[in-house]
């Protein structure tokens, strides 16, 4: 027996989408509280939310948050990747 309709993106991913809206509300309502809007993850992370309004939404929210540069740098200073780049976009 066939299923009625296909079901399409909305159906299968809109709850999840949701769910993971209200908990960016969330992460920028305790961002903002504790005062730390200037952290430059947060930073990044605003900028990431304003590519959303581009055509290719999930290439334009990686590259806002990539490090843009080609140079290597000379040593790693942490052992772990921070999710945005810290330095200014060329």
């Amino acid at each position: 027996m066939k299923p009625k309709h296909k079901r399409n993106a909305v159906d299968l991913y809109f709850l999840d989408a949701r769910s993971k809206l209200i908990d960016i509300g969330a992460f920028m309502d305790r961002v903002e509280r504790e005062g730390l809007a200037d952290d430059f993850r947060y930073r990044a992370f605003l900028q990431a939310l304003e590519a959303l309004d581009s055509d290719e939404k999930a290439k334009a929210v990686l590259l806002a948050l990539s490090d843009p540069t080609r140079e290597a740098i000379p040593a790693a200073t942490t052992k772990a990747a921070c999710g945005a780049w810290p330095g200014q976009k060329p």
